[in-house]
């Protein structure tokens, strides 16, 4: 980034289908990420409640980053988001 240019975030997250979010950006770019290959090819027991689409669906945008639980149980890397990158 530009000396003195906004530092990329995420302004929107929209529940879409599945584990599949559409993320905005703080730059107006727009990212449809499905989360589902990383929380049904993860074994770590930590992610086994995000399996509950119930759960999934409880997402929140906290400094500019999509996050779930009360301690950030998941969060993932902003700019490979942006780069339609979905995690692994």
């Amino acid at each position: 980034m530009k000396k003195n240019s906004p530092c990329l975030s995420i302004v929107e997250a929209t529940y879409l289908d599945g584990y599949a979010v559409r993320l905005t950006f703080s730059d107006g770019v727009v990212r449809d990420i499905d989360f589902g290959p990383f929380l049904l090819g993860n074994p770590h027991p930590q992610y086994d409640k995000y399996r509950d689409i119930k759960k999934f669906k409880k997402f929140k945008i906290e400094y500019g980053n999509i996050v779930w639980g009360r301690n950030w149980d998941l969060i993932f890397d902003e700019y490979e988001l942006y780069r339609g990158r979905a995690p692994r």
